[in-house]
Order: C-alpha cells, then structure tokens, then sequence
C-alpha cells in the first residue's frame, strides 16, 4: 500500500494506491479533506484516516507515506521565518540586500524587491578571501572563533553562510560550519555550497538564505507530523521536492528550500505517470487548486528542469521542475478595481472561511461561487435554463447531466447556492451587470489568467500547443479545459478520473532523488576528455552516496555557453552520447567535447534559430540526479461513474471523485479502461 497526501490551500488530498497484495484487489482509493491552514498536520491526519477508512486499512499496512506541502511556500509567501544571521565574506554582506540592482518592475517605481531575511544587524563579515583558484586571505580559527562569538551573542535561529566562490573551494565554509554546529548546537546552519554549490554569488546567497529561515520551522512541522505517523503506527513521511522526487524528512528539515514547490511537483509526477499509461507523450498540464494554478510542458515524455527559479521575488538557484505559477483558483476572490474593471485572485479565500458557496461565513465572490451559479456543478441549476439539462435523445451510452438535489463537494461539503448568489449579486451591483452576467465574467477573467500562463510555456517559448493535449487536474481545472483548449486551438483533453487529486496520486507514485551539482568553467584546452571524466564522476558518486545500491539510474546534465554569453543552455547526457566504444570507455561514460559541443550546437539553434561554430564553447555547470526506484502504478478500474467505455458528448458535467468535468456543446469522447477521460473537439475537427 502506497500513501500519498498533498496540502493545498483550500483541500488536502489523500491517495492510497494498493497492489501486489494476495490478500487485497488492486484498487486506488481516494479522500478529500478542507485543509487547516494553522494546523496543517490536522488535515494530513484527517485526510489519512478518511481514506484508510474508504479501503478498509489500517495505518500499519501502508508501506510507504509520501508527503506534499505548502508549509515552506506559505511561510515564504506570508513572511514568517526563523530568526536568521548571514555570514558572508567580509565586505560583501549587504550582497542579497543589492541583489541585481534591478528594480522589481520596470515601470512600478514604488514596487521593492523583498528584504533580506536577515536584517541589517544581523549580518556578519568573515575576515577572508577566496578566489576561484584558492584562497587569497585565508580565515584564521581564532578569527573565525571570535565572529561565531559575536553572533552567538545576537541569538539566532538559523545562520546562512555564503562565502565567496565557495563553490569551488568550500574549506572556509566547512571551518565556520564546525564551529558554528560547535558553539550553537540548537541553531540550524546552512552552508552554501551543500545546498546550491554553483556560482553566481547573488543567487547562491539568495537561496542560502532561503534556506536557513524557512528549515527550522519546516523541521518542527515534519518533527511533529513524524511523532504523530508513529503514534498511528503509520510510516514516516518522505517529503516531495521541488525537483519531483522523494526525500526522507531528515533531509527535507535539513534543507527546506528544496521543498518550496512540494505539491505541483506532486501533480507534475501524476501527470507523467498518467500521460505514459494513456500513450500522451506531449501533454500540456495545468493544476487548478482552490488558491493558484500552476502549469507545466510535458514534451517527448519528459518535463523540463531549472536551476533558476524565483518563488515570492527571490531567486533560488535549486533544481526544480519547470511550473509557471499564477493566482489563479475556485477560491480566487473576484472584485472591482478603481478604474471599474472586474478583477480575479490573486487573493483567495483559501480554506477557511472558503468561497461563499460553501456556507462558512464567506461573504467575497469566487470562481468556485460563479461555477455553481452557470450549473457547472453537480446538482446545480443556473439562473437560465442552460443546455446542459436539456432533456433530448442522447446515443445510447452517452452521459447527460441530471442536476438534482443539493450540490455536493468532495470533503462532505453541502454548497450553499443562497450565499453564492448573495456574494456574487453585490459584485455584479457594483459592476451594473446582472448576477449571471457576473458569474460569467468572473469566469472569462480566471480563464484569461490561465491562458497567459499556458502560453508563456508554449507559445512565448516557440512551442505550437496544438499538437499537444490538454491535461487538467485539481478540484477546479476540469471546468475549464474546454474553453482553455479551443482558446489556444488544442482539439484534445485528458482528463483524469483522479484528476481532483493527482497530486497526491503522483506522491505515491514518486521515487526517491537526491542531487548534486558544481560549477567547473571549463573551455578551450581544459576542456578535456579526462577532465570530464573526473568531474562527472565525483559528482555522480555525491548524488548516489545516500541512495546506494537503491539507485536505479542517474541523470546527467551539463550547462554550456558560448564564450561571452550570460546564460547557459541545459544538454542531456542522452543527447550528447558519444558513438565510439573507445571514447565511452576511455571517459567513464561521460560524452567526448566534441559530442558535448555538437549537443550544445544543436540546443542552441532550436532554442534561438541560429549555431555559431566559430565561438568557442563554455562548460559552466554539471548537475547529477540519482534516482531510486519508482512503484509500478497500475490503476485498477472503479465502479464509481463515469464507467469506462462510457461515450461522454456535450453539453454535460461530469461527477469525478474529487472534481468536476465540465463539457460544452461540440465535445465529445470515451473513458478508457483506467477511467481517464478522452475529449476531442468535434468542431474543430469539422
């Protein structure tokens, strides 16, 4: 039995995946709980005990209990952190507070790049000088002693230490990070070349700071959570990363800026797993939650990483999977702006008190509210007689709507149509529309603000969506898909029966992953054969030393420029294999120059339509992954609707556990043997 558990803003989802078992049929069982913001673990255990429950289990048969959070993105997000101290090279102190010297909009002037997490006071200058090829003023212990000294007396909660180009000679951070662990055994300390290890002084610092502020409290939540599986009888959590694989919850307290994008990774990895079981490999995905969105490119059967991601204005330099976040959910608050306008998000109404509809003392408009009020949730009738509830002769087999009774969410929650009409009627008297003509709205702007986002992946990068299918998941994407796909002129939707709760579907589904990365500025004559074997291989054994004899396969990456440039393009060590047997045997594995040059050239000419061969290339970085081994997901059929073989035609709605598809008039489609939800425009295609 696999567990998977995702905290999102407003729901905290629970999967149990359960195979292999003589005793049990293959079955993945599903819950849905409101999330409780001031006390996370709550929903987590709740969640828990709501899906063993529905399989009838107890906690001792699960064998393993991954985990996704937004515990460091909220504490990121809403400027709570550990007390933190910065030691940084002596005279380079305010380095994160100076950042780029770039403002924080271009036409904004009063906007501020957010402040350091350490203040002012609480920033110390190490008496030492590093170059990249070795020290030029070395730090004396009894100096360092003193400094440790000093800052014990400001009484922190954490220390970053950033230390010039560490990164390539670490000794001075190692010597402070002794003393530090020495002196101050209760404070979390990050050292900078443990978590980043490459250069660029600005970002290494940056997502130093990150995090030592967010560790100590990410620590206690998975200490807490940790004692709590125990008393259960339950596993301990093993904590998703950023970088869509598993860490154990020692590793992830020690380093929390690894887990800042935690649940999308989750969706990520159920995305991959479920577009591979459909024969999708080119999916474009979106996750729909109650507060944001977050889109990602599955292309080729792979998603695309970076080293370069910014998460509420600061930049952590930490592998992650490639996710375009926008405040864009059902609980996203809909409102008026001073020049009239109807706005929607980025402020939602999170889980508590929620949209109105859900009858908790929300008073504000959402797009969860506007959804109910246009029938686009089971049991709900529009304000008009809407297609969706005609009544005519359907072809045998095809699912039509038949709203009746009280609409009901998963979680147990009764909507409230009273009070959505309430809220969303005082909107739309501000705006001089009708109620319905504001629901409608409210919903074209969310829409609006979700295509941005799924055209800064494709179309702002060269990438035509029309070959691609759309795959929406989380409680609210499957009510958009429809008018976002005929948007960007894409005729196909997968739906997933889990779609409400792919997230923690993919946690189950995780493998464990652990990096290593280093900058080595190689070009010209010491850009050897040899030398690439060297580094490749010191770098693979890092990345492997935790794992062991459990890792299944390591993922080589490496980060070249042509000299002169400022950034660097990722090659694959797949797509620079070297042919000759010799050349392989004589570099560990590691491709040749010539093959990494040639790899190189090619990436750059589909990147930006041109190669120069007459420019010396730059090996900037090599980044490993080690990976363990990922659990064979095979997702057994259910009896809940819709059946598979079911032929789907719209208009209609759909009831899935956990969400709810909506299909406008000119879709239609089928349900394959694993419940997914096969859309094709039908217009279109005429």
């Amino acid at each position: 039995m696999l567990l998977g558990v995702d905290v999102g803003g407003t729901f905290t989802d629970a999967v149990l995946v359960v195979d292999g078992l003589p005793t049990r049929p293959a079955a993945v069982y599903t819950a849905k709980v409101p999330s409780t913001p001031a006390e996370p673990s709550r929903g987590v255990l709740e969640a828990v005990h709501a899906v063993l429950a529905a399989a009838g289990a107890g906690p001792g048969e699960v064998e393993r209990f991954a985990h996704g959070m937004t515990v460091a993105t909220n504490a990121l997000l809403e400027g709570r952190s550990a007390r933190t101290a910065l030691i940084a090279t002596e005279g380079f102190t305010d380095l994160i507070a100076l950042g780029r010297q770039a403002r924080a909009h271009l036409y904004r002037l009063c906007a501020a790049n957010p402040a350091p997490l350490a203040p002012a006071q609480l920033r110390f200058g190490a008496p030492e000088r590093m170059t990249p090829e070795g020290p030029l003023r070395a730090l004396d212990p009894g100096a360092a002693r003193a400094l440790i000294e000093e800052l014990a007396a400001a009484e922190p909660e954490a220390v970053a230490v950033a230390l010039l180009h560490s990164y390539a000679h670490p000794e001075h951070e190692r010597l402070l990070g002794e003393l530090l662990a020495e002196r101050l055994p209760a404070v979390h300390v990050s050292l900078s070349h443990e978590l980043v290890g490459t250069f660029r002084e600005y970002e290494r610092a940056a997502s130093t700071e990150v995090d030592a502020a967010l560790s100590p409290l990410l620590g206690a939540y998975l200490r807490r959570l940790g004692a709590e599986a125990d008393a259960l009888g339950l596993a301990r959590p093993a904590v998703m990363q950023s970088s869509g694989g598993l860490i154990d919850a020692e590793g992830a307290a020690a380093h929390a800026a690894r887990t800042v994008l935690s649940g999308p990774a989750g969706g990520v990895r159920g995305a991959l797993a479920l577009a591979a079981l459909a024969g999708e490999g080119d999916v474009l995905c979106f996750d729909m939650g109650g507060t944001s969105c977050d889109v990602c490119l599955i292309e080729g059967g792979r998603v695309a990483e970076t080293a370069e991601g910014v998460v509420a204005g600061r930049p952590l330099a930490l592998a992650m999977l490639d996710i375009h976040t926008v405040g864009a959910g059902g609980g996203s608050i809909a409102w008026r702006d001073p020049g009239g306008a109807l706005r929607v998000g980025p402020r939602s109404a999170g889980a508590d008190p929620g949209p109105a509809c859900y009858g908790r003392g929300g008073e504000h408009p959402t797009v969860t509210d506007a959804n109910l009020l246009l029938g686009r949730l089971p049991g709900a009738a529009t304000l008009r007689e809407p297609a969706a509830q005609r009544t005519d002769e359907a072809p045998a087999g095809t699912r039509r709507a038949q709203p009746s009774g009280a609409p009901v969410l998963a979680g147990g929650l009764t909507l409230d149509r009273d009070a959505a009409e309430r809220a969303v009627g005082d909107l739309a008297e501000h705006l001089g529309l009708s109620p319905l003509r504001c629901a409608e709205g409210i919903v074209q702007v969310a829409e609006a603000e979700m295509l941005r986002a799924l055209r800064t992946m494709t179309v702002e990068r060269g990438i035509d969506p029309r070959g691609f299918a759309l795959m929406p998941f989380g409680g609210a994407g499957p009510l958009h898909a429809a008018a976002l796909a005929r948007a960007l002129g894409m005729r196909r939707i997968l739906c997933p029966r889990a779609s409400g709760v792919l997230c923690a579907l993919g946690l189950a589904a995780a493998a464990p992953r652990r990096d290593a990365a280093r900058t080595v500025l190689l070009a010209g004559e010491t850009l050897t054969a040899e030398r690439l074997a060297e580094e490749r291989e010191a770098l693979v054994a890092r990345a492997s030393a935790d794992l062991g004899a459990a890792t299944e396969r390591v993922v080589v990456r490496y980060e070249l420029r042509y000299r002169g440039q400022s950034f660097e393009l990722a090659v694959e060590e797949r797509e620079a294999e070297e042919e000759d047997e010799d050349v392989r045997a004589r570099t560990g594995g590691a491709p040749s120059p010539d093959a990494l040059r040639e790899a190189f050239a090619r990436a750059h000419a589909r990147r930006y339509g041109y190669r120069d061969d007459g420019v010396e290339v730059e090996l900037v970085t090599i980044r490993a992954s080690a990976w363990g081994a990922a659990p064979a997901l095979r997702l057994a059929g259910s009896a809940e609707e819709p059946a598979p073989d079911t032929t789907i035609e719209g208009p209609t709605i759909c009831a899935l556990p956990g969400s709810t598809l909506y299909v406008p008039a000119g879709w239609r489609g089928e349900v394959d043997a694993l419940g997914t939800v096969h859309l094709h425009d039908m217009e279109a295609a005429a």
